[in-house]
């Protein structure tokens, strides 16, 4: 059975993405951010919704990834992964699971996080380390990872996907296309405060290119800290 693990930054289009593969035949078991409340436990980050992802979810490192690393033995297992909730030194565990990345161009990711939690910075939007961790599993396989850009894949998702599912091998699944609105069983308990767009969607929606992205000195600083994070990536996406 395949564990897919998706390493993605916040507000990358990561939960339309969930919901892409959760309505998949073949995944049986999806895993939403499983480390958030073991990162919010270290880090104590005052959180939207923190003390409900304390109450909710396991805080030990140990625990969450050993259910990370265990098989659904009925069909493939998918799980979306925050880059910065990964604060241990010693990620070698992850070389167990299918690794792939989910980016996107960071003027977008950063004006839409500050939005949603106005105290976020450089480190809470995940681009570092999610650079850090595509070097690791470059290290440790033989070929590059898949990398889904989150623009092209609103441009064209069936090519995308289509591509995506041919790298790791996977059946292409038309129903990865569309699923049905709402909030679902699978989804963290902090839902409510993150996934106010998604919980209206059914599919994967062009980029408003008629919206004018404006970014104030906080916003701008720290894209342009971000960027070449992001396009060290871009160069491997479908």
């Amino acid at each position: 059975p395949m564990i897919i693990a998706m390493w993605s930054g916040p507000r990358n289009l990561s939960t339309a993405l969930m919901r892409s593969f959760a309505n998949r035949s073949d995944v049986t078991k999806v895993l939403d951010e499983p480390f958030y409340a073991a990162y919010l436990n270290e880090t104590n980050k005052n959180h939207p919704m923190k003390e409900e992802v304390l109450a909710h979810q396991s805080s030990s490192w140990k625990e969450v990834k050993s259910i990370c690393l265990t098989h659904d033995p009925l069909g493939i297992t998918y799980q979306k992964h925050m880059t910065q909730h990964m604060l241990q030194e010693d990620l070698s565990w992850i070389n167990n699971l299918l690794n792939c990345f989910l980016i996107r161009n960071p003027k977008y990711v950063v004006k839409s996080f500050i939005e949603s939690w106005s105290e976020g910075g450089l480190k809470d939007m995940g681009f570092v380390q999610q650079s850090e961790i595509f070097k690791l599993v470059c290290e440790n396989t033989t070929s590059t990872p898949a990398v889904i850009d989150a623009d092209l894949l609103r441009e064209d998702p069936e090519r995308v996907l289509r591509a995506f599912c041919s790298h790791i091998n996977l059946p292409w699944d038309k129903d990865m296309l569309q699923w049905e609105k709402g909030l679902k069983d699978y989804d963290g308990i902090w839902a409510e405060h993150w996934y106010p767009s998604v919980k209206t969607s059914d599919c994967f929606k062009p980029k408003d290119n008629s919206k004018v992205i404006k970014l104030n000195d906080k916003e701008l600083a720290i894209a342009e800290i971000a960027m070449p994070y992001y396009e060290s990536l871009l160069e491997h996406a479908l």
